[in-house]
């Protein structure tokens, strides 16, 4: 067994790291934002490594929305008494801060508000207009949420193509995808989607595939939902048709809004199944006669969340005031340096104690890292052990396929013949499903960070990752996987 050498102290290793990485000094900004906006995360000894699943709010978002609604009376926008105009008045303010903040020319683009970013990737799959003959294309690399769409198409006839991903890196093999874009013939409809940032392995897949694919006449589903917390999405410089995205992984407060953000010429393409209160200028019964109601009103069922949209305006102007190229540039160096510890971590006998899923390197890629811990003999540490551990240790890690089955297949090496051998029958447990498929484990380990990162978190995981050097069995006595 390995006798472990003292591990330095915070002060020493923050040091080394600023040798290794100057340009983390000039965020100092953010450190101050931590003591006084995320006082609770080091009150408690947090450490908080979700914020591809949901990122944190600062304490004056709290305290400046509810202000506002202590101050004034407001109603439901749907009528014109007094309150509902103030609400109105909050609600389009709202939306004009979001093409701002996402410099996308109202006379170009219309924000719709939705639920979630899952919320506005189903407006776009159940109003594209599929038919016979038309193509649905998109990247191994989806959330769930995306890939959900290809039941849209298939429905209506149109054919859904995966673009596979390359391991190790996990990219997008591009020789294919171009093979794909350029494969259309016809007047069809043809939507291609992919994510900015995986929420699987951190890659960040290139924008130029915008212009590529309009080129080829593809309409184009940006999924921005992990991208937009820690990285600029300019829309007067790249041009998705339909953008979707979820304001609390930005700013983590409100929960519950989310946006589509959509090009008004391909907006009007949209063929909605039915419509609802809220979406209509009129409507009648006798008749069966409906007149939908223009622009982003017509995709927005019901009464929007009006008392805390104006929270997504409140946490824009933080995030403007933060600046988001500040934090995009202390989360590249603090993810940069979780790369390197674990990459550095070995057993007694040389070999790694961790297996990276995704690019080593810190070039376009982002700071969500998919990684698992390994025995000396090479298997797979339990994630559900993993678990534990890290509550031992006050971290919040997130454990499984994170909703991205296609880059899981790719980065575990599951083929499709092992996967149409395997039918998940009914009755059965997902403990019972993996050994059935070959999985060592139930999924990765995913690590990310965030606006209230620092370094005392890295540090901190380090310590925990340690705890896995010349690890040979865990216990048995684990819990039930849960479904991802």
């Amino acid at each position: 067994m390995r006798v472990r050498t003292a591990h330095p102290s915070l002060e020493a290793a923050e040091l080394r790291f600023l040798d290794d990485h100057p340009e983390y000094a000039g965020t100092q900004k953010l450190d101050e934002l931590r003591r006084t906006e995320f006082a609770r995360l080091d009150q408690g000894r947090h450490v908080y490594l979700d914020y591809t699943g949901g990122g944190l709010y600062a304490e004056s978002l709290l305290r400046e929305h509810l202000g506002l609604l202590e101050a004034e009376v407001y109603g439901n926008p749907h009528s014109i008494n007094p309150p509902s105009a103030a609400s109105t008045l909050l609600v389009e303010r709202a939306r004009a801060r979001v093409l701002e903040f996402f410099r996308a020319e109202p006379q170009e683009y219309v924000a719709i508000f939705t639920p979630n970013a899952t919320g506005a990737l189903r407006l776009v799959g159940e109003a594209y207009p599929f038919h016979h003959g038309d193509r649905f294309l998109l990247t191994f690399d989806n959330h769930n949420s995306v890939n959900g769409i290809r039941e849209f198409a298939r429905a209506r006839g149109a054919a859904t193509t995966y673009v596979p991903s390359v391991a190790p890196d996990l990219r997008v093999d591009e020789q294919l995808l171009r093979h794909y874009l350029t494969d259309t013939a016809g007047d069809h409809h043809n939507l291609f989607a992919f994510p900015a940032q995986s929420n699987f392995s951190g890659v960040q897949h290139p924008l130029e595939w915008i212009e590529e694919a309009h080129a080829h006449g593809w309409d184009v589903l940006l999924d921005a939902a992990a991208y937009v917390p820690t990285n600029r999405l300019d829309l007067s410089r790249w041009h998705p048709d339909f953008v979707a995205l979820s304001f609390y992984k930005m700013f983590g407060w409100p929960t519950g809004v989310g946006c589509l953000l959509a090009r008004r010429d391909k907006l009007v393409k949209l063929e909605r199944p039915w419509f609802s209160g809220g979406t209509v200028v009129a409507a009648f019964v006798g008749r069966e006669y409906h007149q939908s109601a223009p622009d982003a009103a017509q995709f927005e069922d019901g009464t929007v969340n009006y008392l805390n949209l104006p929270a997504v305006e409140i946490g824009l102007r933080f995030l403007d005031r933060v600046g988001i190229e500040m934090i995009h540039t202390r989360v590249s160096a603090l993810g940069a340096g979780m790369l390197d510890a674990l990459g550095a971590l070995t057993h007694s006998d040389g070999s790694p104690v961790a297996t990276l899923y995704g690019p080593r390197s810190w070039h376009q890629r982002g700071a969500t890292i998919a990684f698992n811990f390994l025995h000396p003999d090479g298997r797979v540490i339990d994630e559900r052990y993993v678990d534990r551990v890290a509550s031992q240790h006050n971290i919040a890690l997130r454990t499984g396929c994170f909703c991205n089955p296609g880059a899981g297949e790719i980065a575990f090496t599951i083929s499709r013949e092992t996967l149409l051998g395997g039918e998940f029958g009914e009755g059965m447990t997902l403990d019972d499903y993996i050994p059935r498929i070959g999985l060592p484990s139930g999924g990765a380990i995913r690590a990310s960070l965030g606006l209230a990162s620092d370094y005392s978190d890295l540090h901190r995981f380090t310590e925990f990752a340690e705890e896995f050097v010349d690890l040979i069995e865990v216990p048995k006595d684990l819990p039930p996987r849960m479904a991802c």
